[in-house]
């Protein structure tokens, strides 16, 4: 049983009030710029434990009728096909996976707006696509004047360029595919005309994390910073909340460092000042709703050390510069953590040792941890994760989860068919023959009813397993870690 720290539905209920009392603070028109993950914020749900995946998307349906949704995208994302690590596409393709999926929920899309848009990108293959959905798309070129010139900003040929996106909702959430896509220039220049058609409309800022209200070395906000290390997000005191207000607040570098220019432009557009830190635009409610400290403690240590981990495999096959990994490990310094610290890792590398062959270990949620080795038919994965299934079903040892006939099967296929000099069954594999043999076998469909209990958990492979395996055990919901070692 997963222990639980953070309380959801709380949380939906005065996050949803801490927007509603923001949307009132102005004229019934809020512009929200909304970041980090719509679905599946698995980040979150690892270090509060508690937190749904599906949280943010709950939050927005509770103003569905209130509510639509802008998306922005860069341009140069675009023609470059900007790749999504986590999930392999581009942000392209993610950004019309977004639209489907919002409008499945019936949540209203206004447009698409490409952002620092130059007349060399091409765009005419996302215009088709959208055109063929019935979504609006408006181009956005770089604002004259930014960030210096104020008046320029804030002028006809500034904001004035940009076309103005009619919106009729309340609640207008900004949001993207991914970072850097132009979500705050969107929200301003739609507050320049919404104040030039007589409208008073507000910004605000919706992320999980950092959280503004927890202490700049508490592990959840580490955990932010490894999460973010690639780009160079630091987590800082807010200066401008401490002058304001003798509080501490943690906000990040660039919100801190671009504050003065958007406190600036905010003043010109509306006459006055509505924020007076960087702090002060959020409406985060994460604190509130933290109900165990020393179980998200623990949840984020662990996410720091995986990320960690992730880091070094990352610069190993040349996907991160060095100075991704000096800064992950700096974040490991600053809670005197160690990669031994990992009990599952710690576990499958010794293991490993003693065995002389791969190994990968799964810590269950009752703590126990079960090991598979490499044979000559299984992958290290494949026989960890038929261990795991049979231990939490409570299938003795001696049965037999899959026919030796369908694995000898399969390993003959892969015999003649493969180039490879290890024919074992990896883990998609052994998932397929499983589907197959619980056709027969009553057993083998009670272990895959069992399958959501691996989810959550923890594993460790004694070295880089392949990108098949890696997916696999990502849509099981396990938490890999590898060693650096190919």
């Amino acid at each position: 049983m997963n222990k639980i720290g953070f309380d959801s539905d709380k949380y939906l209920k005065i996050q949803s009030e801490k927007i509603l009392e923001r949307i009132k603070m102005f004229d019934n028109k809020l512009y929200l710029e909304f970041g980090g993950k719509i679905f599946d914020d698995h980040h979150a749900s690892r270090v509060l434990p508690g937190f749904r995946p599906d949280n943010k998307i709950k939050l927005l349906q509770q103003f569905k009728g209130d509510l639509e949704v802008i998306f922005c995208i860069n341009a140069s994302d675009i023609e470059k096909s900007k790749i999504r690590a986590d999930y392999g596409i581009s942000y392209e393709l993610e950004l019309l996976r977004l639209i489907e999926k919002l409008q499945e929920l019936g949540i209203l899309i206004n447009s698409v707006v490409v952002t620092m848009y130059c007349e060399e990108n091409n765009i005419s293959h996302l215009e088709k696509l959208l055109k063929e959905r019935n979504i609006k798309m408006y181009i956005h070129r770089p604002t004259q004047g930014y960030p210096d010139d104020v008046d320029l900003i804030v002028s006809k040929n500034g904001y004035g360029k940009n076309p103005y996106i009619k919106t009729s909702k309340k609640l207008v959430v900004v949001t993207a595919p991914g970072p850097n896509s132009g979500k705050l220039g969107t929200c301003l220049s739609q507050l320049y005309h919404e104040y030039k058609n007589g409208v008073k409309a507000g910004y605000a800022k919706f992320e999980t994390c950092p959280v503004w209200n927890l202490s700049l070395l508490d592990p959840v906000n580490i955990a932010y910073e490894a999460a973010t290390a690639d780009l160079k997000d630091v987590n800082m005191i807010d200066p401008f909340h401490l002058e304001a207000y003798r509080e501490y607040a943690v906000n990040y570098n660039r919100d801190i460092s671009t504050f003065p220019i958007l406190k600036n432009i905010l003043m010109r557009i509306t006459g006055k000042e509505i924020y007076k830190s960087p702090t002060d635009m959020g409406v985060n409610m994460i604190k509130q709703c933290i109900t165990d400290q020393e179980i998200v403690r623990q949840a984020s240590t662990e996410e720091i050390i995986r990320r960690y981990y992730n880091t070094l495999c990352d610069y190993k096959q040349n996907i991160c510069k060095e100075d991704v990994v000096e800064q992950a490990k700096s974040l490991m310094d600053k809670l005197e953590l160690s990669l031994s610290d990992r009990e599952v890792a710690r576990i499958a590398n010794e293991k490993a040792k003693e065995k002389g062959v791969n190994i990968l270990a799964i810590k269950l949620n009752d703590g126990k941890i079960i090991t598979g080795k490499e044979s000559k038919i299984l992958s290290c994965t494949s026989a960890a994760f038929l261990n795991a299934i049979k231990e939490i079903t409570g299938i003795p040892d001696q049965e037999y989860l899959l026919s030796p006939a369908v694995i000898d099967g399969i390993y003959k296929m892969k015999q003649k068919t493969s180039y490879n000099t290890s024919y074992f069954l990896d883990l998609p594999e052994v998932l397929i023959a499983l589907s197959i043999c619980s056709v027969i076998n009553p057993i083998i469909e009670k272990a895959i009813d069992e399958l959501e209990k691996l989810r959550g958990c923890d594993a460790h492979s004694s070295y880089i397993i392949d990108k098949s395996e890696l997916n696999a055990l990502k849509n099981l919901g396990i938490n890999l870690t590898c060693e650096p070692r190919m």
